[in-house]
Order: C-alpha cells, then sequence, then structure tokens
C-alpha cells in the first residue's frame, strides 16, 4: 500500500485489515484492486498519490464519511461507493465490521483516457456515499480477476481497467472553466495523434510534433506531459503499441513485420515495450 501515498487504516483492534486479495496486474496498467476486512471496526484516513474508489460490500454497514468538506453518515449496503482524488484527505469510521473493495487508479492514466476522448482536464470530483452500478460492475471484474490469480492475461486487465476508468470520466468527472494557459487544446492533441497514426511506419521526434501546432519543442514537451499524462515520446510509443497489438490479434504478420509496421526498431525492440506495459511476453497477448 506504500506506493499509493499516505494510507492508515485499522480495525477495531488497532490492526491492519486482513487483505483478502493483494495482487495486482503486471505491467503498466495504472489500475490496482485490493479487497480488505476490517473486524469489529474501521478507522480509515487517507492523503493517496492515486483516485480511490472504494465500495463497501457487506450487506450493510453504519458509516460516517468525511473528504474535500464533504460529510454523509449513512446506512450503507453493498456497492456503496465514495472516490477519494488523489491528494485530497479522506477519512472514514464505523463500529461494525465491514469488507471493502478498494481501486486505485493513477492519475495518469486517468488524463491520458481524458485526452484520447478529446476531453483534457477532466477532473474527478470527490464523493462519499451513492452507487453506481456500471462502475461497480467494472470493479468487481477486477476483482475477480485478481482473486482467481489473473488468469485472463493482460489485455483482460487492462480492457477492464479502460471500462471503469471510462466510467470514471462519464459519470465522475467535471470539466473546470477553459483555460489555454499552459495546456494543449483538443484541436491540437488530435491533430497531434493523427499525424502519428499516419506515420507510424517511420522515426516520430518531438520536434515535428512540436511544429505541427507552432511550438518550441521545450515548450511543448512540458505543456503536452502536463495536459496527457506522460512525455510525447511516451505517447508516441503508446500509439505504436496499440496499432502492434491490432496487428498481433488479426495473425496476419509476424512480430518482425509488425514491429517493422508500427515504427519499432526491431522485434526485439517491440518486445522489450510489451513486456514493460503488459508485463508479458508478446507470444502471451495474441
Amino acid at each position: 500500500m506504500r506506493e499509493l501515498g499516505k494510507i492508515r487504516w485499522a480495525q477495531k483492534d488497532g490492526q491492519p485489515p486482513q487483505l483478502l486479495y493483494t495482487e495486482r496486474s503486471r505491467g503498466e496498467s495504472g489500475v490496482l484492486a485490493f479487497r480488505a476486512r476490517f473486524e469489529g471496526g474501521v478507522h480509515f484516513s487517507a492523503t493517496a498519490h492515486q483516485h480511490l474508489i472504494y465500495f463497501q460490500m457487506s450487506p450493510s454497514v453504519q458509516i460516517e464519511c468525511r473528504m474535500d468538506g464533504l460529510h454523509a453518515k449513512q446506512n450503507a449496503t453493498a456497492g456503496a461507493l465514495a472516490i477519494g482524488p488523489a491528494g485530497i484527505y479522506c477519512e472514514a469510521e464505523s463500529n461494525q465490521s465491514m469488507d471493502v473493495l478498494l481501486i486505485a487508479v493513477d492519475p495518469r492514466r486517468l488524463a491520458l483516457a481524458s485526452a484520447e476522448d478529446h476531453v483534457l482536464d477532466a477532473e474527478l470530483r470527490a464523493r462519499v456515499s451513492g452507487y453506481d452500478e456500471y462502475l461497480l460492475r467494472a470493479a468487481r471484474q477486477l476483482e475477480s480477476e485478481v482473486a482467481d490469480g489473473y488468469p485472463r492475461g493482460p489485455l483482460f486487465w487492462n480492457e477492464a481497467a479502460s471500462r471503469l476508468i471510462d466510467r470514471l470520466l462519464t459519470g465522475h468527472t467535471s470539466i473546470p472553466l477553459p483555460s489555454s494557459r499552459g495546456r494543449l487544446g483538443p484541436y491540437a492533441l488530435r491533430r497531434i495523434r493523427d499525424y502519428v497514426f499516419a506515420h507510424i511506419a517511420e522515426p516520430i521526434q518531438v520536434a515535428e510534433l512540436a511544429a505541427l501546432i507552432g511550438r518550441s519543442e521545450f515548450h511543448f514537451s512540458r505543456v503536452f506531459a502536463r495536459s496527457v499524462g506522460m512525455t510525447p515520446y511516451r505517447y508516441v510509443v503508446h500509439l505504436r503499441l496499440q496499432a502492434a497489438i491490432q496487428h498481433m490479434r488479426d495473425g496476419r504478420m509476424g512480430l518482425a513485420e509488425i514491429a517493422a509496421e508500427t515504427g519499432f526498431a526491431d522485434q526485439s525492440h517491440l518486445s522489450r515495450w510489451v513486456r514493460r506495459v503488459h508485463g508479458v511476453a508478446p507470444s502471451e497477448l495474441a
């Protein structure tokens, strides 16, 4: 839990809760899932580096939550949720036993998904009570995968994680007032994305992308990372991998040909990136 930030949680006896599932996906999906059981009571507080989505999974529990000026004291039935955006202090208390499903989302993953939907700067809203059946189903898919030992592989995990993130974007974010200061606009990102796909088999320099929208390379790199959650170089690799994995699924080309078609230096270069991002060899993705 240390990688999530400052999190303190304990049950009635002051001991940490029992972690029922502690595995996580391999690679860089940006989404983790935990299931914890608190015996006799819950004492929880956090200021996390990640966005945290909490689901109360016991039949019915009296719980009090505070977060970002919000406060709720309620009888929470199974599936009740709370959402804690990264960097916001939140706390919860209960005098009853409780099972909790916790999903952690890297803010950079949410920023990338937002940018790819051409909705830059979407901000996750804090929430201390409520229900979202679609979000719960997506979370339960991730939980089931963790509980079963991650049997269906990284592509299934990433697709399930994407469904959860898409629901966060459509149902639990707000868009701040428009501002062009230090940010890319949707048109600029769309133009960059189209350019990369049009030249996917070729070397692509950051200076080329900066020139597309009339920025210096230095300024462009800073603004891009702030807007999208990753550097221009990593974004190009991200798009190359998308194209490469689609070719792998089609099964019409060998790995060396796929690498050449999608701009990787060679088969080994592509394989290294697949292992880094998805945690497995390319042969395990097909």
